[in-house]
């Protein structure tokens, strides 16, 4: 059973920085590429970042361009969100997500959410 499980959220001061961590079970890591995602309050879901098998990423947003960085470990079967700088505007619940890559070729990124299987998410607070 495929399943991605968030960690690392909590409480943060602005200008602090985070990890997120993205456990995936159930599958083989590196045929999958890995977005990371967060919602605010009677807001929409935002695409943040993607990273395809390659090691290649893909920003959605520019709001944390130059601040949040997506990093993989297969063998830990772990994707990694490092955010700095925070903003009380980060404030959300993040979620990781997978989507499986087509067979030809490992630079793969769905566009927008078009992603298959979704954590529960965890809860990033910025705040002083």
């Amino acid at each position: 059973q495929l399943q991605l499980v968030e960690s690392g959220g909590g409480l943060v001061q602005p200008g602090g920085s985070l990890r997120l961590s993205c456990a995936a079970s159930g599958f083989t890591l590196d045929d999958y590429a890995i977005g990371w995602f967060r919602q605010a309050p009677g807001k929409e879901r935002e695409g943040l970042l993607c990273i395809m098998s390659s090691g290649g990423t893909l920003t959605y947003t520019d709001s944390v361009k130059g601040r949040f960085t997506i990093s993989r470990d297969n063998a830990k079967n772990t994707v990694y969100l490092q955010m700095n700088s925070l903003k009380p505007e980060d404030t959300s619940v993040y979620y990781c997500a997978a989507e499986r890559r087509p067979f030809y070729t490992r630079s793969y990124c769905p566009r927008g959410q078009n992603y298959d299987y979704w954590g529960q998410g965890t809860q990033v607070t910025v705040s002083s």
